[in-house]
């Protein structure tokens, strides 16, 4: 089974249409929408394991200019 979590991101004030458009071109983001709230961004993302997801993922939106902070919600299936 994949690893697949949502990432909540904050931005710098006018940067969240940006880093939105950004994180969509990552490879294992599937979702990726600008928010109102706390958070400015979210998005979905899905690896085959935790180090494939730190590494092909986390590391690249870590990159993405004007995010300065996120949140990572892995997602479980309790049934």
């Amino acid at each position: 089974m994949s690893v697949q979590a949502f990432i909540l991101i904050q931005t710098e004030v006018g940067k969240a249409t940006g880093v939105a458009d950004a994180v969509a071109k990552i490879p294992g983001v599937t979702l990726s929408e600008g928010v109102t709230g706390p958070y400015d961004v979210i998005m979905r993302a899905e690896a085959a394991s935790m180090e494939e997801f730190g590494r092909q993922v986390l590391s690249k939106v870590q990159a993405v200019p004007g995010i300065t902070r996120t949140l990572t919600c892995p997602v479980t299936h309790l049934s």
